[in-house]
């Protein structure tokens, strides 16, 4: 589904009307969207779950129904939020930045004044697999021997391509002589699988199913490329955001040692004019089961209230800030809510 026709479906099927935010059911239920990304990455399942943990929370007992979809990632998410076709998201970190700057992806959009934070998520970790033929050292300095193969960035104007190009023109590789393939993640896997790509990066949580795919399906024909410390600062540009992070050993198929790669943070936007009290009692929620949040995926196995607020990109929403300062934590100054 394009971008046009999946804004167009949901403005039809929720009925959103201009001076009101979100859709309703009846006169006592507020209808969010939270959005994710491709259906193969990390964004959808978790997406799903928090979804489910309103509808289960917080449907009957205070009128506030979600749904999750599918999207082409952060690019488009900051658009769906803009536009409120949707009020909720995972994000990039990068993004958040990128909104909170009006640069980079968003700086002919200019700042994004109406996102707001909710929370921290987990690592956005960064899976660069190569066809075995073209490695020789086993770490990214391996991605200057995609010149003239075929490369999936990922999909048109998703999180996933700009991150990708924002990482690649940090490195310094020339990725201008490769061949660009737009792909989400699922097709980026199939065709690193029947030979029509030499590599992808698919940037989700450890332990993401697509590469258990391209590893249980390749084996050693596709490598898992490691991040050194001097790669690391290359790829960073700088920012600060990224930060190196360690694959367990037998994580994916046949993958047996650990493997050092990078990742940035994910987290959880919201449309600002979301009412307070909805986004308390939703960061209520989430945090009041983080247990089955670990049980849909391994990703989010690592959150918690102590990293709630980590490194977080934008200012946080009220109701957020409300939830963490009753839960006893001090809301640094950066991102308290904006007066």
């Amino acid at each position: 589904m394009t971008s046009l026709t999946r804004r167009t479906a949901l403005a039809a099927a929720l009925a959103l009307p201009l001076a009101t935010l979100g859709g309703t059911v009846d006169a006592q239920t507020r209808t969010y969207v939270l959005t994710t990304a491709t259906t193969g990455g990390t964004y959808y399942p978790v997406g799903v779950a928090l979804a489910t943990l309103a509808k289960i929370h917080l449907q009957n007992a205070h009128g506030i129904d979600m749904s999750a979809i599918s999207s082409a990632g952060s690019g488009e998410n900051t658009v769906l939020l803009r536009e409120n076709q949707a009020q909720f998201a995972i994000m990039q970190g990068l993004f958040g930045q990128w909104a909170r700057e009006g640069s980079g992806a968003l700086e002919e959009a200019g700042p994004q004044d109406n996102m707001r934070s909710i929370a921290m998520l987990w690592p956005n970790v960064e899976h660069f697999l190569l066809h075995s033929s073209l490695v020789e050292t086993g770490t990214a300095a391996d991605l200057a021997n995609l010149s003239g193969h075929a490369f999936s960035i990922g999909a048109r104007n998703s999180g996933t391509e700009h991150s990708n190009r924002f990482l690649f023109d940090n490195f310094g590789v020339d990725y201008d002589s490769w061949e660009l393939v737009y792909q989400g993640f699922g097709p980026s896997i199939d065709s690193l699988i029947n030979g029509t790509i030499m590599g992808t990066n698919i940037n989700s949580g450890i332990g993401v199913g697509t590469v258990t795919r391209a590893r249980a399906q390749m084996g050693d024909a596709v490598t898992l490329l490691s991040v050194t410390d001097e790669e690391l600062a290359r790829f960073d540009g700088g920012t600060g955001l990224y930060f190196h992070i360690t694959i367990p050993g037998g994580t994916y198929p046949g993958i047996d040692d650990d493997v050092l790669t990078i990742a940035q943070p994910n987290f959880l936007a919201v449309n600002a004019d979301v009412p307070e009290e909805d986004v308390y009692l939703f960061t209520r929620t989430v945090y009041e089961n983080l247990g089955f949040l670990c049980n849909i995926h391994p990703a989010t196995c690592d959150m918690s209230l102590d990293n709630a607020m980590a490194g977080l990109p934008l200012r946080l929403h009220p109701g957020a800030a409300r939830f963490y300062e009753e839960a006893g934590l001090t809301i640094p100054d950066n991102i308290a809510p904006a007066d």
